[in-house]
């Protein structure tokens, strides 16, 4: 499947989550993104070096100024269970706005055609890493990083596209 691109309607899902109570929930990304600017950010992996020291923490740091844009919500998505997605929720203290959503057997990510197998460096299919701004269930911008890469995908670029 080819990945999702500008222009797209985001795939509907129910993705498993911690909300603030600490209760486990299915949130449907339709739900919560239809009439609304969303970022939805890809990670490779919970705990993983790049996601846990760059790509996440810039978002946290760049939430007020992206909900100040108009941006409803912003969503981590990642091929781990809910629980790991908890405990490394938990990790960020200073995390007001962003939500930790669990694609245990990477359904979602499969259906974005986002999927990329690690199997040999002993993680098995993962997500790549990507920001994508969602404007009521259409991509407006789609930044997928190459493997192992950094360089679009995060707040700094979201904030300047929009």
């Amino acid at each position: 499947m080819a990945p999702i691109a500008v222009g797209d309607a985001i795939p509907d899902g129910n993705l498993a989550w911690f909300d603030e109570n600490g209760e486990l929930q299915q949130l449907s990304i339709h739900s919560v993104a239809a009439g609304k600017k969303v970022i939805l950010i890809g990670v490779p992996g919970a705990f993983t070096p790049t996601c846990s020291m760059q790509h996440v923490p810039g978002f946290i740091a760049s939430a007020e100024e992206l909900k100040s844009k108009g941006v409803g919500e912003i969503l981590v998505i990642s091929v781990n269970d809910q629980f790991v997605m908890k405990a490394w929720a938990k990790t960020y203290t200073d995390n007001k706005h962003l939500k930790f959503l669990a694609d245990g057997s990477a359904n979602y990510t499969k259906a974005l055609g986002l999927e990329v197998d690690l199997n040999e460096k002993g993680l098995g299919v993962r997500s790549r890493r990507y920001a994508l701004l969602v404007d009521d269930l259409k991509v407006k911008v789609a930044n997928i990083e190459e493997a192992g890469s950094f360089t679009v995908s995060g707040a700094d670029v979201i904030l300047k596209a929009l």
